[in-house]
């Protein structure tokens, strides 16, 4: 059954990955990854909530293999974060590589602190 769960959240966070990506890149006339940046720190917040209701006994193991691993795991993109971070560099745009290296980094552990810390805060 777990398996079940995981799928069904993947079924929803790639689809959901790519038109993010899209819509959020083609507002942007910059070679900066906007689009990776969003949804990578947008899956770090949803983990960080689900996994804080989880260890306050909030909601249940399986929300978390729904959303956590399921939705979560195919959101987010350390593959496509490399790839970009790597390309910048390579067309010799490197202060937009450090920044979104550096800026990925900070914001996506930032975004899943607070989320562990806003779903600690309203289970306890």
């Amino acid at each position: 059954m777990n398996w079940l769960l995981v799928i069904a959240g993947a079924a929803v966070g790639a689809p959901l990955r790519y038109l993010t990506d899209r819509t959020v890149q083609s507002r942007h006339d910059t070679v900066f990854p906007w689009g990776t940046f969003t949804v990578n720190v947008a899956g770090s917040l949803i983990l960080g909530l689900v996994t804080g209701a989880v260890a306050a006994g909030g909601v249940s193991s399986d929300l978390q293999l729904l959303l956590g691993t399921g939705l979560c795991g195919a959101l987010t993109t350390y593959s496509t974060f490399s790839y970009e971070t790597l390309r910048l560099a390579e067309d010799g745009a490197r202060f937009f590589a450090a920044a979104n290296a550096v800026g990925s980094l900070v914001a996506a552990l930032g975004s899943a602190f607070t989320g562990a810390a806003l779903a600690q805060a309203f289970w306890l």
